[in-house]
C-alpha cells in the first residue's frame, strides 16, 4: 500500500501548523484558492466519518467552532464551506484514504493582506475545485500569523 501523504507531511507543509490538539492537526492548506483555507487532519490513519471515536468526535467539533469563529474575526469571513470528500484517495487502485476535512472562508468584502486584494469571486455560489491560487510567501505568513493570534487553541509540542 502506498504511504499516506497525510501521515507523511514534510518539514515545508508542516510549517503552516496553526494547531496541534490531540487527536486532530489543523493547518493553514497551501493552496489559497479561497483566503484562509485550512485542512484538519485526524492525526491516526483513518478511512472515513463511521471510524471516528467519540472523542474525535468531540474535539473536532471544538475546532469547527474555534475556527470558524476565528475565520470570521480575523479575516472577516461571512461563512464557511466545510468538506470532507475523499475522492482523490479512490483514484489509486489500492485506496488509502486518511480523514481530513478542508474549510474554505467565504467573503462578501475582499480581504486585504499586506497590500494584496483578495475578492471572493464566487461568494454566494459553490466553490470552485482546485483553481490552482497561489499567494505570496508574506501574505502566507501573515496569515498563518493573524490565524494563531485569533485562535483560542495553540500549537502544542504533539502527543
Amino acid at each position: 500500500m502506498e504511504k499516506c501523504g497525510w501521515c507523511n507531511l514534510t518539514e515545508a507543509e508542516k510549517r503552516w501548523l496553526l494547531s496541534d490538539r490531540e487527536y486532530w492537526a489543523v493547518y493553514l492548506a497551501d493552496e489559497q484558492d479561497y483566503i484562509g483555507r485550512c485542512i484538519i487532519i485526524l492525526k491516526r490513519h483513518c478511512g472515513g466519518l463511521p471510524e471516528l471515536q467519540m472523542p474525535e468526535w468531540i474535539e473536532f467539533k471544538q475546532i469547527a467552532d474555534e475556527l470558524e469563529r476565528c475565520l470570521k474575526t480575523a479575516l472577516g469571513a461571512r461563512l464557511c464551506n466545510w468538506s470532507c470528500l475523499m475522492n482523490s484517495f479512490y483514484k489509486k487502485d489500492v485506496p488509502n484514504p486518511h480523514l481530513h476535512f478542508h474549510v474554505r472562508p467565504r467573503y462578501d468584502k475582499p480581504v486585504v493582506l499586506n497590500g494584496n486584494v483578495y475578492a471572493d469571486a464566487e461568494y454566494g455560489h459553490h466553490y470552485r475545485l482546485s483553481k490552482g491560487v497561489s499567494i505570496p510567501e508574506e501574505d502566507m505568513r501573515e496569515l498563518l500569523r493573524l490565524l494563531k493570534s485569533n485562535l483560542h487553541f495553540s500549537v502544542s509540542a504533539g502527543n
